[in-house]
C-alpha cells in the first residue's frame, strides 16, 4: 500500500502576489488538490521558506505568510526551511518516514529552484513522486521566460526521470483512491 501526502511548497504571499506565470490556474489547481486531500483524509504538508531579515520572505512578515487561498487549517503541518530543498536542515524526511509515507504529490513555487531541488532530493530518498500539471510556477528570470522554465523542467527534466507528470484530474483520482485504502 502506498501512503501519500500533498506537499505545498513556498506558496507564500510575496511570491504569489509577484505575478508568476499562470498564477490563477496554478493557485486554483493547488486549492482544488488541498480540498480533495482534506476530504479524503490525505495529509497536506506546507513548506514555508524563510529569508533573512529584510528579505521578501522574512519570517512573520506579510510576504512570508502562506497564501490565504491555500493556507493551512486545523493544525496542518507547516515546515519552515531556509534552503531550496524542503529536506535540508528540516524535519521533513524524518516526519515522512515516521508516518510511513512513500509517495509525494509536489506543488508550489518556484519551478527551477525549490521545486527542482525538492523533487531531486525526494527522488534520491526513494519517494515516488507525482507532479500534477499546472501546479508549480515561476517567474521570468532574464534569460528564460517563466513559461519556458515551467515547460522545460516539468516535461524535459522531471517527467519520466524523477516523477510522474499527470493531469490534475488524474491526481484527484489518486487522492480519492488513497483516502479509501
Amino acid at each position: 500500500m502506498e501512503n501519500i501526502v500533498l506537499l505545498v511548497v513556498d506558496v507564500q504571499n510575496a511570491l504569489v502576489l509577484g505575478e508568476p506565470y499562470n498564477r490563477e490556474e496554478v493557485i486554483s489547481n493547488i486549492k482544488k488538490l488541498v480540498q480533495i486531500s482534506r476530504e479524503n483524509e490525505v495529509e497536506v504538508i506546507y513548506i514555508q521558506h524563510s529569508d533573512e531579515i529584510g528579505g521578501e520572505l522574512e519570517p512573520n512578515c506579510a510576504g512570508w505568510q502562506i497564501y490565504k487561498e491555500v493556507a493551512p487549517i486545523n493544525g496542518e503541518k507547516v515546515i519552515n526551511k531556509n534552503y531550496n530543498s524542503a529536506f535540508r536542515n528540516t524535519i521533513l524526511k524524518e516526519y515522512l518516514d515516521s508516518r510511513g509515507i512513500n509517495k509525494l504529490i509536489i506543488t508550489g513555487m518556484q519551478t527551477e529552484y525549490c521545486i527542482d531541488t525538492t523533487v531531486k532530493v525526494a527522488f534520491e530518498y526513494g519517494f515516488k513522486l507525482i507532479i500534477p500539471e499546472n501546479t508549480n510556477t515561476t517567474f521570468n528570470n532574464g534569460n528564460m521566460l517563466a513559461k519556458d522554465l515551467y515547460e522545460y523542467y516539468n516535461f524535459n527534466i522531471f517527467k519520466d526521470r524523477f516523477a510522474i507528470i499527470e493531469s490534475v484530474d488524474n491526481t484527484i483520482e489518486t487522492l480519492i483512491y488513497s483516502g479509501r485504502c
